[in-house]
């Protein structure tokens, strides 16, 4: 394993940082989150650079593959490899040959910072896509929530000790954690999240984050098929306006007995 993922194997680093809680200065270890630019090379083309943080790589590469649209399932990916280079790391992806040519004729070249994934688009109509209204499929009880929230709080490992970083839940119908998945980037947490999601057969359920609800965040779930998402934050306008559109139930504000309920109230139990 190369030396930047070995170096990063527990995603946070130790400083030495001065506090004043009362008239005394102390000294103490700080751990601060690693983030560090990847590369998403397909086909040996560089398309996208993403600030990340540097595990669950191929659940990355996976997840923004399917809601970028480069790829309409995972049989469309050969192989993934992660490397270390000179400044960060570069993940190989290797396409079919028909998804390597439409990405090709539809490239565009994104330069993200922590947790922007639409910045780099050259054109309006790359951002605004369309996909076809979600299904319901369930009706879910509202008083799962509380527990899911604070299972997702106890679980933020990266979180608990950096105070740097977003994390994305998977929770089935029972509300059970399927899985987790923690960035200093919120799109690149529900990208991992989403990754894993298409690796285990799509399971039914639904998304708990920890922060707030973007436009981006509410597409990339509808392109998956996942029906709820639940944030601990609010929801921009344009969140709400996709969710409403393509029938995603959202809610935001999410506390213990509370929460705010902007879409699709018809799938939950009250």
């Amino acid at each position: 394993m190369n030396e930047l993922i070995e170096q990063s194997l527990n995603f946070f680093e130790k400083l030495k940082t001065s506090e004043k809680p009362t008239a005394l200065l102390q000294t103490k270890n700080d751990f601060l989150a690693v983030e560090t630019p990847v590369s998403l090379v397909y086909n040996g083309i560089s398309h996208a650079v993403m600030m990340c943080s540097p595990q669950d790589l191929e659940d990355f590469a996976l997840g923004f593959s399917l809601t970028e649209g480069i790829i309409n399932q995972p049989a469309d990916v050969y192989g993934i490899d992660v490397q270390e280079v000179c400044n960060g790391i570069e993940v190989q992806i290797e396409l079919s040959s028909r998804q390597f040519m439409a990405l090709k004729v539809h490239r565009r070249n994104l330069t993200g910072r922590t947790g922007c994934g639409i910045c780099g688009a050259e054109q309006l109509n790359q951002v605004y896509k369309n996909f076809p209204k979600l299904d319901r499929t369930f009706q879910l009880d509202i008083n799962l929530f509380d527990h899911c929230l604070s299972t997702l709080q106890a679980n933020q490992q990266l979180g608990r000790q950096t105070g740097a970083t977003h994390a994305c839940a998977f929770f089935d119908l029972q509300g059970k954690m399927l899985a987790i998945r923690e960035d200093v980037g919120r799109h690149v947490a529900l990208d991992k999240l989403l990754g894993w999601h298409v690796k285990a057969g799509k399971p039914q359920g639904f998304v708990v984050t920890s922060s707030r609800a973007s436009y981006e965040m509410v597409q990339k779930l509808i392109s998956c098929g996942v029906e709820l998402l639940v944030a601990i934050s609010a929801a921009t306008d344009l969140a709400v306006k996709m969710a409403e559109e393509h029938r995603l139930t959202l809610i935001g504000f999410a506390r213990e007995g509370k929460g705010n309920i902007y879409t699709g109230k018809e799938r939950l139990i009250f």
